[in-house]
């Protein structure tokens, strides 16, 4: 059902488009639109990947530079029978993780090094989980599409507040209210469809990464702490590209909390109950228990103080 709904939501910004296309200049303006849509979602497929790690300054990692979190994201992609994605750390203090990628062969995951500071190890698999299940998914791509083609149906209304083409078009009776319906209207539509399709994912992920880890309430205490910091704590490179928000497990932008048309999330709340229910029902002690790890010195890992933190080594502090 929820892919159904998806692909609904998918058509539906794709019509919008081309209603705006419409609006703006007519017939001529719809098929121009429809092109101009192909090419976007063309576009789209073959770069997301590129475009989301740019956007965020990520930098690869190998087994070498972090083993830790290599063997962890190895081991779970094996449990969700899935290719070993790229994998990449985003310096921010913001704790937050994402995965990118057109299919499973040409997947990535990328962890902010506040994450990996912060979360047990426990709940660390459970975020690399959760990004597995939306690449096992392809929710990877359908979101990134849908935020391409969200960002052309706002470059195409502001075309139309700059050129008025359909202001004089016979096949467009309205005129420029028409240009004017679609500049207002047509991007904050888009903006709804595409945070809907994006709250639609985040449940599903939430299910199939608990499976995958096998440990649901591990997950949702990661929730809970990722949801505390990352609204206190900015995340500059996320603010420049909001775009790409409803890639990340909890959304990275600042005063967006609520579960409504215009969040990019569900509530979080709602995930963690429903994570709970998952587990068998109740809180279990309200989080995961925190797995012992060995603390390692720079020098010890033959790394330099500016290296990427161990996965799931404590908070040097909150």
């Amino acid at each position: 059902m929820n892919y159904f709904r998806t692909m609904l939501l998918l058509a539906g910004l794709t019509a919008l488009f081309m209603g705006v296309g419409y609006l703006i200049g007519g017939t001529g303006g719809m098929l121009i639109a429809l092109v101009f849509a192909i090419g976007t979602n063309a576009f789209a497929y073959w770069n997301s990947d590129k475009l989301a790690l740019r956007a965020h300054n990520a930098e690869a990692v190998t087994r070498a530079s972090a083993p830790e979190l290599h063997d962890m994201v190895a081991r779970l992609a094996k449990n969700a029978g899935l290719p070993m994605p790229r994998v990449f750390i985003v310096r921010a203090d913001q704790p937050n993780a994402f995965a990118t990628g057109r299919d499973p062969q040409n997947a990535a995951v990328a962890a902010t090094t506040g994450i990996l500071q912060l979360l047990s190890r426990e709940e660390l698999e459970g975020v690399i989980a959760h990004e597995l299940a939306h690449i096992r998914n392809r929710d990877t791509l359908i979101m990134t599409v849908a935020a391409t083609v969200a960002g052309a149906i706002s470059m195409l209304a502001q075309f139309g507040l700059f050129f008025g083409g359909g202001s004089r078009d016979r096949d467009n009776p309205l005129g420029p209210i028409a240009v004017l319906l679609a500049v207002f209207f047509a991007p904050l539509a888009a903006m709804v469809i595409q945070m809907t399709i994006s709250r639609t994912r985040e449940y599903s992920a939430d299910k199939l990464g608990a499976e995958i880890s096998g440990k649901p309430l591990a997950l949702a205490s990661a929730l809970r702490k990722i949801s505390g910091h990352a609204h206190r704590i900015e995340m500059p490179s996320a603010e420049r590209s909001p775009a790409t928000a409803p890639l990340f497990i909890i959304n990275p932008l600042s005063g967006q909390r609520m579960d409504n048309l215009f969040s990019t999330h569900p509530n979080v709340e709602n995930r963690i109950r429903a994570l709970e229910a998952m587990a068998g029902g109740g809180r279990a002690g309200g989080s995961a228990r925190r797995a012992p790890m060995p603390e390692r010195a720079f020098d010890e890992a033959g790394l330099r103080p500016t290296s990427i933190p161990s996965a799931g080594r404590p908070a040097g502090r909150r």
